[in-house]
């Protein structure tokens, strides 16, 4: 009679299983990568980890709609049209409505989002994840750094736990938590991909840069940490489709609180500058400067009486440091100089005739222009959305006057009208009021040119202003 196989042991057979597990879990990690996915995406997540921050602090994520006016404070006239070819009169805008999110901070009402998620609206509502509903109020936003804070009426309410992103590291896990095209309290992870991004007209901040999938709606949205801390903002992704393509930002949660001190002491920001405009250092530049390596900010325009020229700041300097803290990036020398407190003194560390300086310079200061009350004329037939540029911003940019566009319709982009084009003028002469605009198209002759300032280049845009004139099509 065959021998039976020997049973194994209760306590071989629990290590044979947790080995099998073990390898289960290699080989899906090991599929995941195979597919392009992150090993954090890839790695089966402690499941029970990750639904317990979920539970514990989803319940302080809030769902944020918003209204904005149907009318514009002021109109143009209703004969203008685009410069395209069978051009016809836009029907009069709708009500328009937008979904973000944000979260709460304190149990007393006060939400943290993005600027652009409530700037200009007329109703701001927050909806919570247990179904209550309240209406917001705007307490101040930032519009440089795309900051806001609201606050509701409500006592004893969930909150988040604020962390410090300059413990995060490139690899750390990530979970986001938001309401992506309104699904409410959805949750996806990933990871850090970088630190210190640098970002088109953002030059006072320095986002984190996550692999975590974000689409419209989220923004605003809380960026925990695997402790269950916020550590960011959600607020920007690149994207060539309009949805998630990999790369998404976040504002670091201590630059977000400190915006949100000021906006609740003063219900506006305000940075220091002393008056410059900086360029990164190459390694063309680096070597022509003898610098030992590519590294500062090189100053290339120092503004007239301002406070870098009285400070002795001269074009060609390159600045290595600020208050000790060394710039390794253009953008830090102005973040920096933007921490500083208006009327107290910084010190630059300059490279000035291939030898190190110490300059000391008064900081001057300026107020973030706030979108909320920047009324934009928006001519419905024109296309095209604008607003008088405020003090702070023709400071910024260096010009007398102008109108910034801030959003165009379909008929307007084909025309070549993109937002952020400044208008300088039309047919010559200089516009800087929408009602400079509206007299000139008035006396203009079927066509007009408009010079646009687009990324430090000039161009012409053509525009029809005479509905069935021939040559608008």
């Amino acid at each position: 009679m065959p021998a039976s196989p020997a049973r194994p042991s209760p306590r071989t057979a629990e290590a044979t299983a947790r080995t099998r597990r073990l390898c289960a879990a290699l080989a899906v990690a090991l599929a995941g990568l195979a597919f392009g996915l992150p090993l954090q995406a890839a790695m089966p997540w402690p499941s029970s980890g990750l639904a317990e921050l979920v539970k514990r602090y989803g319940p302080a994520v809030v769902h944020i709609g918003v209204e904005r006016p149907s009318a514009p404070a002021r109109r143009l006239s209703d004969r203008w049209l685009l410069l395209v070819p069978g051009a016809q009169p836009q029907p009069a805008e709708t009500e328009q409505a937008s979904l973000g999110t944000g979260f709460l901070i304190s149990a007393d009402g006060l939400i943290l989002t993005n600027a652009h998620v409530v700037a200009r609206g007329t109703q701001i509502t927050v909806k919570l994840p247990d179904r209550r509903e309240f209406r917001a109020r705007l307490v101040g936003l930032d519009a440089v750094a795309d900051v806001a804070l609201l606050k509701i009426d409500a006592s004893g309410l969930p909150t988040v736990r604020i962390g410090e992103p300059s413990s995060v590291e490139p690899g750390d896990g990530v979970v986001a938590i938001g309401s992506p095209y309104g699904f409410g309290n959805s949750v996806t992870a990933g990871i850090v991909s970088a630190k210190g991004r640098l970002l088109p007209g953002a030059e006072y901040m320095q986002f984190l840069q996550t692999d975590v999938p974000i689409n419209p709606g989220n923004s605003g949205g809380p960026l925990f940490n695997l402790r269950g801390e916020v550590i960011g903002i959600n607020s920007r992704i690149y994207s060539r489709s309009g949805g998630y393509q990999g790369l998404s930002f976040a504002i670091p949660i201590d630059a977000a609180m400190r915006i949100k001190d000021q906006l609740l002491a003063t219900g506006k920001v305000t940075r220091g500058r002393i008056g410059v405009s900086v360029q990164e250092v190459g390694q063309a530049l680096a070597d022509t400067f003898r610098l030992p390596r590519p590294a500062g900010a090189l100053v290339n325009y120092v503004e007239p009486r301002g406070a870098a020229e009285t400070g002795g700041l001269r074009p060609g300097d390159v600045i290595l440091a600020v208050q000790g803290r060394e710039v390794v990036q253009a953008a830090d020398a102005l973040g920096f100089i933007a921490e500083q407190t208006p009327g107290d003194s910084v010190r630059l560390m300059v490279w000035r005739d291939r030898t190190e300086q110490v300059l000391e310079v008064r900081v001057d200061g300026f107020e973030t222009p706030p979108l909320a009350t920047g009324a934009a004329s928006a001519p419905s037939r024109l296309g095209f959305a604008v607003r008088p540029l405020a003090p702070a911003e023709r400071r910024l940019l260096r010009v007398e006057g102008g109108l910034l566009v801030q959003r165009v319709n379909a008929a307007a982009s084909r025309a070549g009208v993109q937002p952020g084009d400044l208008i300088l003028a039309l047919n010559g002469q200089p516009i800087d009021s929408a009602e400079a605009l509206a007299q000139q198209l008035d006396t203009a002759d079927g066509t007009a040119a408009l010079l646009v300032q687009r990324a430090g280049t000039r161009i012409f845009v053509p525009i029809c202003t005479r509905a069935g004139e021939p040559r608008c099509g």
